[in-house]
């Protein structure tokens, strides 16, 4: 196993006259972890890398006009998702990040949506609602529930899951006891290191589809 420890980053715009709405930014940090997974392209070896850590940490970056710029100048993919725009970078160490990417702030990242979300499609990544999290680490938690995902689908899931667009549903949980039955049912769950924000081995985010269930072992 690899012990670099190496880190994934995501870039969502947020422009001061026009931000996204919070829903639209958490599918598009889940799709584009998707994409990376489903094909590194000339990232693979990153990719590798920082999958061969046994860890999958991300961080979250915002950036507006010029910073924007400058980060979609480097390496990366962007996904567009209805308001939202959110780059992925290929991972890199964790104490080694580009200079127009380590400089975006990691705050500021609280967004809101002005409407209900549409209607839900498999997957959904369902947040845990006895939890408060920034746009930004939510972002992160959905991205980590996203790969959970991908790993636990076999082959044939994944290819119907890309005929989809690899897209992604998040959702907040009605009630912590719905999110409890959730976490029990054999899904995959994200429990969070404890980084940023939340209590070590807090579980943020389940992934729910019906190929999903009894996947994973139960806690």
């Amino acid at each position: 196993m690899n012990t670099e420890l190496y880190v994934l980053p995501l870039v969502v715009r947020i422009e001061r006259a026009a931000p996204p709405e919070r829903t639209d930014a958490l599918e598009a940090a889940a799709m584009a972890v998707l994409s990376l997974l489903d094909d590194p392209g000339e990232f693979a070896a990153e990719v590798h890398a920082w999958e061969s850590t046994g860890k999958i940490r991300k961080v979250v970056r915002r950036a507006r006009g010029a910073e924007w710029r400058r980060a979609v100048a480097l390496p990366g993919r962007t996904i567009e998702h209805r308001t939202a725009e959110v780059r992925v970078h290929p991972p890199v160490p964790l104490d080694d990040w580009p200079r127009d990417l380590a400089r975006l702030q990691v705050s500021g990242t609280e967004l809101t949506d002005t409407a209900a979300p549409g209607p839900a499609g498999p997957p959904v990544l369902w947040a845990n609602p006895a939890l408060e999290m920034s746009a930004g680490k939510a972002m992160a938690q959905a991205g980590h529930a996203a790969q959970l995902a991908w790993w636990a689908s076999d082959a044939g899931e994944r290819a119907a899951w890309r005929e989809r667009g690899l897209s992604a549903s998040v959702r907040t949980a009605a009630t912590p006891a719905e999110f409890g039955a959730m976490v029990a049912a054999g899904l995959p769950v994200v429990r969070d290191a404890g980084f940023t924000e939340i209590e070590p081995g807090s579980c943020t985010f389940v992934a729910d589809a019906p190929w999903l269930a009894g996947r994973v072992a139960r806690p």
